[in-house]
């Protein structure tokens, strides 16, 4: 199982960013995949996770407004869409899976197993 975060970068309050994970080693049509984040000197916390099964999605009422998860299948992705970001919203953002796993809720309400590399998020005047 490999995840592939990318899309990370500096970008100033109100603004967008997108962040794509790259899914290989496992078929994007059983297991629930989410994004997580860690803040400085804050715990890691779930910001959105997807049921790829069914494509039911869960975000915590934090981001729920803002941000959205989607995947895309020919390409074996899973994107989050961040709008109207805020400074509090820096942080490092993983995406994780669970293999034995297939509900976007419980995933985002547990740990998962398997974790890619972070990509970086700063959100900055």
């Amino acid at each position: 199982v490999q995840l592939q975060a990318s899309g990370g970068g500096l970008v100033q309050p109100g603004e967008s960013l997108t962040l794509s994970c790259a899914a290989s080693g496992f078929t994007l049509n059983r297991p629930a995949i989410g994004w997580f984040r860690e803040a400085p000197g804050k715990e890691r916390e779930a910001v959105a996770c997807l049921s790829t099964n069914n494509d039911i999605t869960y975000l915590p009422d934090f981001v729920k407004y803002r941000f959205a998860i989607s995947r895309d299948k020919n390409q074996n992705t899973i994107n989050l869409q961040m709008n109207n970001l805020r400074p509090e919203d820096t942080g490092v953002y993983y995406c994780a899976t669970d293999l034995g796993q297939a509900s976007s809720y419980a995933l985002c309400h547990s740990r998962p197993t398997e974790w890619g590399m972070g990509t970086l998020v700063t959100v900055s005047s």
